[in-house]
């Protein structure tokens, strides 16, 4: 059903009302929130919105926001696409989001504690033992050594969906590097250059704060016995997929990005090359994958890690953020007992709920999974970025079974989830020059330090771009929207 009186660039907006529509409701009216600004965009002609949305893009691309779509053998980069049309999510809806998230992510950093030290919740039964020795993500270098504050999961990025009930869910947990914060300040700067005057009738939290609360995080673990402390951002290097977001929150914090060859230890001390000598470090921002900081410590054959780096984290002489080992609790196994750690070690009913998950390492749940495969969404449980899930409506019965085999393969890899009904949002779609319906999630940026806490309060809304497709992930084709916090 289309809405009714709309003209140019809603012209061909075709609601469906089996999904739940953050723009329209059920009788195709538009949402007292939105209203403002859906006169504003309406009252554009195609052809000025045509020129404003390719403003947009050359702005992202001669600022160099771009990012890599691993699988597309067609091009190495591709402009970080951005869609002109904001979310808005009011002060009330983000109290929720905000109490949930920092909720979820301190139980993340108690469970992570207890793992690498006395193990209560494995002692009380609630998560199988197996469970963390069959981890991936599970460094024994980790036992028993104690974090500065005792913060494991300084910055964690949580993704939400909106579900066609209204409610958001947590879909799942990303606390090794998560990354997409860069864009979410560059969607707001795109579009105050393009679209100015649209934030005159709205008052919006700023998301440019960002920089200088994570700063203030970073310095809050500085080692013991440091008075001011040095602190660098170390990434893989330019051919890195996220090399563009490293470069910016360095230069926005002040501080230096370096690469492995940047550093060197001594006498369990890092330290950074200048043109003055050696430097002390003192905390360290990886953008580097746990098993890649040290090769005398972990791979051999790491290239961009820092020989000796984990003695020096390891006596206590550098911090690294967020801490090695954080993701045994980012597996997508663990994410079923959330409800359990919450209650566990905060004592709290769970503000955000989980989707229903089914982990193939249970009989019961495997039985499940491999009877009703056509209704589920399958998740390794060690992928980023979209990879490897299979949608069961999606696929063929051939390709079911595949699937199967695989699962049976190594059932501790997979979970599966009812295929939820992400929200649906308005989204310009340059092939038909107007506006269409588009998935959408929202990932959340929170962080933690010493008696410090802070979320963003915008956070990225990403978006699928194909029709009907559920996957956001900028990795498979998706993009992004500027998200509006409103005040109260």
């Amino acid at each position: 059903m289309k809405p009714t009186n709309l003209k140019h660039l809603f012209s061909s907006y075709d609601g469906n009302e089996n999904l739940f529509d953050e723009i329209f409701d059920k009788k195709q009216n538009v949402r007292q929130v939105y209203q403002k600004l859906f006169d504003i965009y309406n009252d554009q002609s195609i052809e000025d919105f045509i020129n404003l949305n390719n403003k947009a893009k050359t702005s992202f691309f001669n600022q160099g926001i771009t990012f890599q779509v691993y699988n597309d053998a067609k091009a190495q980069e591709k402009i970080f696409p951005f869609d002109l049309f904001p979310r808005i999510i009011d002060a009330d809806e983000w109290k929720t989001i905000e109490q949930g998230v920092i909720q979820r992510c301190k139980a993340l950093n108690a469970f992570i504690w207890d793992v690498y030290h006395d193990k209560n919740i494995i002692k009380a039964g609630l998560v199988p033992i197996e469970l963390i020795s069959s981890s991936a993500n599970y460094l024994r270098q980790m036992d028993n050594l104690d974090p500065v504050g005792g913060i494991y999961n300084h910055i964690s990025g949580t993704d939400l969906i909106k579900h066609s009930d209204g409610k958001y869910y947590v879909l799942e947990d990303n606390i090794r590097c998560p990354s997409g914060v860069s864009y979410v300040i560059y969607n707001r700067n795109a579009l105050k250059r393009s679209l100015f005057g649209v934030f005159n009738h709205y008052n919006i939290h700023t998301v440019t704060d960002y920089s200088e609360n994570l700063l203030d995080i970073l310095e809050s673990v500085k080692p013991k016995g440091v008075d001011v402390p040095t602190c660098v951002v170390i990434t893989p290097g330019v051919y890195n997929s996220a090399y563009f977001e490293h470069s910016y929150l360095a230069k926005t914090m002040g501080i230096e990005l370096v690469e492995g060859r940047d550093l060197v230890v001594e006498n369990d001390f890092v330290y950074m090359k200048t043109i003055s000598g050696l430097k002390r470090v003192d905390v360290i921002y990886r953008r580097i994958d746990d098993t890649f900081l040290d090769p005398l410590e972990f791979r051999k054959d790491s290239a961009i890690g820092v020989p000796g780096l984990f003695s020096a984290y390891k006596n206590g002489n550098v911090t690294l953020v967020n801490a090695p080992g954080t993701g045994v609790a980012d597996d997508k196994a663990i994410y079923t007992y959330m409800p359990e750690i919450i209650k566990f070690y905060l004592g709290e009913t769970p503000i955000l709920n989980n989707v229903h998950t089914y982990h193939c390492s249970r009989p019961t749940d495997l039985k499940y999974v491999l009877e009703n495969i056509h209704n589920l969404v399958v998740k390794p449980v060690d992928e980023a970025g979209g990879y490897g899930i299979s949608i069961g409506n999606k696929l063929t019965k051939a390709e079911i079974e595949a699937v199967k085999k695989v699962i049976l393969q190594n059932p501790r890899k997979y979970i599966a989830q009812p295929i939820m009904s992400l929200s649906v949002h308005a989204t310009y779609i340059e092939d038909c020059q107007s506006f269409e319906q588009r998935h959408v999630d929202l990932r959340t940026f929170t962080l933690l330090g010493q008696d410090k806490e802070f979320v963003l309060k915008g956070g990225l809304t990403r978006v699928a771009l194909k029709k009907g497709n559920l996957i956001v992930n900028s990795s498979q084709g998706g993009g992004s929207k500027d998200t509006w916090v409103l005040k109260k």
